[in-house]
């Protein structure tokens, strides 16, 4: 006898939902095929979306949750905090089902981190990873392996560790600078990044300062103090400069800089 438990699992969880409701619904009470009645459903989700989008109930799945503001500078304690209230999607059951019935409940965590980071994101808040934790009800360091597995994919998601660069996070300035040596503009690096076309020209500008005091002879404290960055930083903004494979008009556009501002050294500087 074949065992179908894992098969009515599946469907039934399914079969769950407002959506299934409704399906039924119009089937039984109007005699309407599937495919009429899924036609209909559609429908109602083009012309009702915005609505239920913009009213002050929460949709099924939804919660709010108060976070800290993304303008919040990354030196101010989370008790002293500006904080926004969000609202997120917690539970997606179309999505979340596919999700799970392919990857299992490791690719659902990973996809539900996600949604919920770019969903505060867009709405002006970050998340940090103890939030995270308190929501999956699970360990940090759980999530820590998360993270490190969706960055393999080239995934990063704007918690408030990696867009404000705190602590031992992967450093977005690295990535920023990476991208516009492969030819990357600015509009096009921020979303992926998670940061502002402003912060994306800043970062870069800081490269370029640093790129060419370096190449002017200055030692790698005295870059790091003109610069204002930490020596940690210099150097990786050095290590990118010479070991970067980048595209020929960056390459240019770096030379145009070193001509422009004449960053050479004088006596008075010490020299490595």
């Amino acid at each position: 006898m074949i065992n179908n438990t894992r098969l009515q699992y599946w469907q039934r969880a399914a079969s769950k939902g407002l959506d299934p409701q409704f399906l039924n619904e119009i089937i039984q009470g109007m005699n309407c095929s599937p495919f009429e009645a899924k036609a209909i459903l559609e429908k109602v989700h083009e012309v009702f979306d915005p609505l239920f989008s913009s009213a002050d109930n929460l949709a099924p799945g939804q919660i709010r949750l108060s976070v800290v503001d993304a303008g919040v500078a990354p030196n101010v304690p989370l008790s002293e905090a500006r904080q926004r209230l969000v609202t997120l999607t917690l539970h997606l059951p179309e999505e979340d089902l596919k999700v799970r019935r392919q990857g299992g409940v490791i690719a659902l965590r990973r996809r539900r981190m996600v949604r919920l980071c770019e969903e505060t994101f867009q709405q002006g808040g970050l998340l940090t990873l103890e939030d995270l934790a308190n929501l999956f009800n699970c360990a940090v360091r759980t999530l820590v392996a998360d993270l490190a597995a969706l960055r393999r994919d080239g995934v990063i998601l704007p918690l408030r560790s990696t867009v404000k660069d705190m602590g031992r996070a992967i450093t977005h300035r690295r990535q920023i600078v990476e991208l516009w040596l492969q030819g990357f503009e600015y509009s096009e690096i921020a979303p992926r990044t998670c940061h502002s076309v402003q912060s994306v020209a800043n970062y870069v500008e800081k490269f370029k300062r640093c790129a060419a005091l370096i190449a002017g002879g200055f030692d790698l404290h005295t870059v790091a103090f003109v610069a204002r960055l930490s020596t940690s930083l210099a150097q990786a903004f050095h290590d990118l400069h010479v070991n970067s494979q980048a595209v020929p008009h960056r390459r240019q556009e770096l030379d145009d800089f070193f001509k422009k501002n004449n960053l050479l050294p004088t006596p008075e500087v010490p020299r490595p």
